[in-house]
Order: structure tokens, then C-alpha cells, then sequence
């Protein structure tokens, strides 16, 4: 058996799955203090050890990780987090070995194993969340580079002005996020001396699936940076698919046209790569999980 331990900022799940990957069990809880959180973690890992055998546990979680030692290192959706041990807490726990994803490689695991990536084989997967991150299947296997920060997309430079993003103007963060969008919004509303200029992702989805102008073009200003972006991606690493998760899966209609555009003039081979939508949804923190304790345990193989 395998036991998944997803670690966020508001919340964390620690499940049971079966050989092949399927869920048998699943336990959530309020993120906390990290004294705490970690106790109630260690708790549900060996309840569930108790009476299992357990093969291997996998851990995803927001970054800066050391994912090569196993350390949480104080990701900012969990202050106090600071060098934590987490995969020999919990390799004891469960008379196991542990593995520690950051959550982009974790949910790029996820959906070339169960989501819309299976059968893949050279892929990449695309947060678009709150932020911007990046995880890389390349030739079948999750490519981590030399210290386990290969991914980190949001940081590429797009443009030389623009909104802020991984602390960075014009960054592809900047331009592509939940939270690079509002702040794409606030600006322009605050140049045209609007009344409002405080907005999320999800209103001006909304607003701009109604036709509002305004929320139009701050959607289609992120498209055409998705364009670029992907194509930089595509030339890079010449995957057979890019998987985009969380805001343009929610809203994929009002990127798709923009974006394709840009792609199809910016990359060499466009042709080669479908760019699709991810297909796990809320259920991918748990299938990421459990996908990285399904690559803990094949290492573990490996390795005799």
C-alpha cells in the first residue's frame, strides 16, 4: 500500500491508495502551527501503517523545498516551516521511504500518470494558480535537475515592464497566475483612474465571460503572454503536451484563441504539441501525492 500526504497552506490530506494508485482512504485537516500540523500528520501516517503494509509515502508540497535531503524550507503559505525534516518523520512513521515533491513536479506526476498526460511520454504541466510553476516529464521520467529546482518557469522574464510575478517585472508569473492577473487588473484600473481596482482571477473570469471589455483585455493581455511563454517551453524541451492546470482550465475559452495565436507564430514546431487543459481538478493534490510515493517506491526498486 502507499500512503499520499499533500501539505497546503489551509489544509492537508494524508490517503491510503492501493498498488495502482487508487485512493482507498483519505483524511483532511486545517493547516496549523507546524508542531502541530506535523504531529497530526505523523498520527494519520502510522494509524494508517498500523494495519497496512505500506511500500512507500509520497509528500507534495509548495516550495523552497530541498527535495534531495528531504526539508521543507519555509515555503511562504506555511511560515515556521523551517528546515523540516519531513521525509525522515515520516519514512519512520511508516516504516517506509519517503519522497518530497515540490507540488508543481508532484501534480505533473499526477496528471501524466491519471489526467489528461497518460500516455504520454516528453510533457510538461503548468500550475497557473496562485502562482506559476512548472513540472517536466521528459523522456518518461520527472526531470528535477541538478538540485531540484528545474521547473521554475514563473521566473522567466516575458517582457521588460509588466506585472510582478516571483519578484520580478514582466515575469511569466507576472502575466500568467491567479495572482498576476488581479494585479495586471489593478494597474491598468488605477492608470484609467477607475473606481474600482480591486479584483481576483475568478470575478474577472466571470466579468469577461459576460463581455465586460475591461475584464476582456486583461484576459487577453495574459493569453498572449501564455503564447510566448509556452512557445519558449515547447522549443525548450519539444514535449508531445503541455498540460495547464487551475485558471485556464477553469476558463480555457477566454485564453484559448490569443494564446494559440502567439504559440503557432512563436514556436518552431508548433504542430507537435497539444496544449490541453488538466483533467484531475480538485482531486489532483491527493492523486499528486500518492503519485510521488508511486515514484518513491519505483526508485526504491531501482535501487534494489
Amino acid at each position: 500500500m502507499l500512503i499520499g500526504v499533500d501539505i497546503g497552506g489551509t489544509k492537508c490530506a494524508v490517503v491510503l491508495a492501493d498498488e495502482s494508485g487508487e485512493i482507498q482512504n483519505r483524511i483532511c485537516f486545517p493547516t496549523s502551527d507546524c508542531r502541530s500540523t506535523v504531529s497530526r500528520i505523523v498520527g494519520e501516517v502510522s494509524a494508517f501503517a498500523s494495519v497496512n503494509a505500506i511500500d512507500a509515502v509520497g509528500i507534495s508540497c509548495g516550495g523552497p523545498l530541498d527535495a534531495k535531503r528531504g526539508l521543507i524550507l519555509s515555503p511562504p503559505n506555511l511560515p515556521g516551516w523551517d528546515e523540516v525534516p519531513i521525509c525522515r518523520i515520516l519514512s519512520e512513521a511508516a516504516g517506509a521511504p519517503a519522497l518530497l515533491c515540490n507540488d508543481a513536479n508532484a501534480c505533473a506526476l499526477a496528471e501524466w500518470r491519471f489526467g489528461a498526460g497518460k500516455g504520454t511520454k516528453n510533457m510538461i504541466f503548468l500550475t497557473f494558480g496562485t502562482g506559476l510553476g512548472a513540472g517536466l516529464v521528459l523522456d518518461g521520467r520527472l526531470y528535477e535537475g541538478a538540485f531540484g529546482n528545474a521547473g521554475e518557469a514563473g521566473h522567466i522574464r516575458l517582457a521588460r515592464t509588466g506585472p510582478e510575478g516571483y519578484g520580478k517585472k514582466g515575469s511569466f508569473e507576472g502575466f500568467c497566475s491567479g495572482g498576476g492577473i488581479a494585479r495586471m487588473a489593478k494597474e491598468v484600473a488605477e492608470k484609467k483612474k477607475m473606481k474600482k481596482t480591486s479584483f481576483t482571477a475568478k470575478d474577472l473570469a466571470q466579468s469577461a465571460e459576460e463581455g465586460d471589455k475591461f475584464a476582456l483585455g486583461v484576459y487577453r493581455r495574459s493569453a498572449r503572454a501564455l503564447g510566448r511563454g509556452l512557445a519558449i517551453l515547447a522549443d525548450l524541451f519539444d514535449p508531445e503536451m503541455i498540460v495547464i492546470g487551475s485558471v485556464y482550465a477553469r476558463s480555457r475559452s477566454l485564453f484559448e484563441k490569443e494564446m494559440t495565436e502567439i504559440f503557432r507564430r512563436e514556436a518552431l514546431f508548433a504542430d507537435n504539441v497539444k496544449i490541453v487543459p488538466a483533467l484531475l481538478g480538485d482531486r489532483i493534490g491527493d492523486v499528486a501525492a500518492v503519485s510521488t510515493a508511486i515514484l518513491a517506491r519505483d526508485r526504491g526498486k531501482e535501487n534494489g
